[in-house]
């Protein structure tokens, strides 16, 4: 049986510099529950108002979820929803900016998966089959657009 070790990575040795992240997914939705969206009359209320509130108190999070993950100071974040009329999806692109010795891209790879997980939460009712099913309805394409570091 091997002896496994469990340590945080050191970096008590690197710079402290500013650091960005943006991640970006998409959920693809039926063409009428993106319509509700958009008009606001999704039963449980403003959906990407919800989704970005809730991807924010995420990010705020990350080293609570992620055992490993060191905790840091996040100064920015900014969460985006693209919407077209002749997609069956919404786009969503969350940028993390923090003044740190480690990099944001977890904090914006989890803020794009809750709020597109709550925009999923919140229009569930619309997206069920017959069956209780969701033949439509999926989370994907889910990556880091880019990492930033700048000295300060």
């Amino acid at each position: 049986m091997e002896n496994s070790k469990i340590s945080m990575v050191d970096i008590s040795e690197k710079k402290e510099i500013q650091r960005t992240a943006i991640a970006e997914g998409r959920i693809f939705l039926k063409k009428s529950t993106i319509e509700q969206i958009k008009n606001k009359t999704i039963k449980k209320g403003d959906a990407l108002i919800n989704a970005q509130l809730s991807a924010i108190n995420a990010i705020k999070k990350t080293p609570e979820l992620i055992f490993l993950a060191h905790p840091i100071p996040i100064s920015n974040v900014n969460v985006e929803f693209d919407i077209d009329r002749d997609k069956p999806f919404i786009k969503t692109t969350v940028s993390v900016k923090s003044i740190a010795k480690t990099g944001v891209e977890l904090e914006a790879i989890l803020g794009v998966q809750i709020a597109l997980l709550t925009i999923w939460d919140m229009t569930k009712y619309l997206e069920k089959d017959e069956m209780g099913q969701y033949p439509s309805t999926r989370i994907s394409d889910i990556v880091v657009l880019k990492k930033i570091k700048e000295n300060l």
